[in-house]
């Protein structure tokens, strides 16, 4: 291993280790012990506040500075997204390199307007929290208290933004995918301890254990196995390319992934639907209440949504990332074509339609997996949250960076050779 590569393996678990320590400062005026029983006494382990703590990894039964995870960013980042989709002004701003600094740099603002709403909102709330024993959640002025909590959280997210973006510039891998990864993983021993806990009281028996056991490993095996699928579209060349190239590797193959969106649209599809609820879990009022019971995590409306939210990112995100007539311009130029197929437009829309068929099915695999895992076990009376969205992204970002880890070795090795002339 080049100490390149190892000098950027220690900069990503040095910042992960940062994210781990923030994760353990508390907002300022904050009873963390209310917190705590609030948590043990409601059972929000497998509602939506244990799905939102998952993602934050375990800050917010803590009532860390950076409870509100990086959501804040990604939502930012999803309407950017959305605007840019919409509007060819910000898409053009997008792809020019000046421009992507002020696209970022708008990402950056929105961040800190989302945050500083959803802080407020959480700041509302926590005034209104009791313990068992009726003791109240905030130790000082309610003024002062909605000023620190604002504050310090907005502190804690930015602090959480640029973390992640300098893990992706000097790390190893996407910096936001994982920081979301560390947050996850984080909670699995508490999850292995309470599971413990409850098969000890006989709150859960052991055959859901096994069946909960088995549904995990299911679902790991499924991801792995779709998240390494591809459609191999055969290329063909021309005699005077391949006599031009005959001394470098051609690609005879156009890959197309069968999630060609990956992670990101259950991650999109999480953060639009924590956003609402975090704000109406503040709320009082009855109507709104209603509501965001009608949205539980272990409600069919929640689920529902979840599943239309996972088919609209997939695609909407598919059409982002992959484009036909890029690959059927370099195709072309390259001299390269596509048996039966003419050069050309009809590659772009051959590539466009077999892109579109696996986008489907890759969008319905996302949304499967992202809802039936959770609903099973939660059936189950499992005592921590778990969905197929969870192991979704610590198995692709595990991959991914596995990846990235591979692919720098490669460039080391080449960059040895071509030193020593070979």
């Amino acid at each position: 291993m080049s100490s390149a590569l190892t000098q950027k393996i220690l900069i990503t678990f040095g910042f992960l280790f940062a994210y781990r320590v923030l994760a353990y400062i508390p907002v300022p005026g904050v009873d963390t012990a209310v917190i705590a029983s609030f948590f043990d006494a409601h059972n929000n382990g497998g509602g939506m506040l244990g799905m939102a703590n998952m993602f934050s990894g375990n800050a917010i039964r803590r009532m860390s500075i950076i409870s509100l995870g990086i959501m804040p960013y990604i939502t930012a980042s999803i309407v950017m997204e959305l605007l840019a989709a919409t509007f060819p002004t910000i898409g053009q701003m997008k792809k020019e390199r000046d421009g992507m600094q002020k696209y970022m740099q708008i990402i950056r603002y929105a961040t800190i307007f989302i945050t500083i709403v959803q802080a407020f909102g959480v700041s509302m709330g926590l005034q209104s929290m009791t313990g068992v024993n009726g003791t109240s959640a905030v130790m000082i002025d309610p003024i002062t208290f909605t000023f620190l909590t604002t504050i310090s959280m907005l502190t804690g997210t930015i602090l959480l933004m640029w973390i992640g973006e300098r893990i992706t510039q000097s790390g190893i891998g996407n910096g936001i995918s994982l920081i979301i990864f560390a947050g996850i993983v984080s909670g699995i021993p508490r999850a292995i301890s309470n599971t413990i806990n409850s098969v000890n009281t006989g709150e859960l028996n052991f055959l859901s254990v096994l069946a909960i056991f088995a549904i995990i490993l299911i679902t790991i095996f499924v991801i792995i196995y779709v998240e390494l699928g591809e459609r191999r579209v055969p290329i063909s060349y021309s005699r005077k390319t391949i006599m031009q190239n005959r001394d470098k590797r051609v690609m005879n193959y156009i890959p197309i992934k069968v999630n060609l969106s990956g992670v990101i649209p259950p991650i999109f599809a999480s953060a639009v639907l924590m956003f609402p609820l975090t704000m109406l879990q503040s709320s009082t009022n009855e109507y709104l209440v209603a509501i965001a019971d009608a949205l539980h995590p272990g409600g069919i409306l929640f689920n529902v949504i979840t599943f239309i939210l996972i088919i609209f990112f997939a695609f909407f995100y598919a059409s982002i990332v992959f484009n036909a007539k890029d690959i059927a311009d370099n195709l072309k130029r390259q001299g390269g074509f596509i048996p039966g197929v003419r050069p050309g437009n009809h590659t772009k829309e051959f590539i466009n339609e077999v892109a579109s068929r696996l986008t489907g099915a890759g969008a319905l695999y996302l949304a499967l997996i992202s809802t039936l895992p959770f609903l099973f076990i939660n059936n189950m009376g499992a005592s921590f949250y778990f969905g197929g969205t969870a192991v979704l992204i610590v198995v692709q970002v595990a991959l991914d960076t596995m990846r990235k880890i591979e692919a720098q070795i490669y460039m080391s090795k080449y960059e040895t050779l071509g030193a020593v002339g070979l």
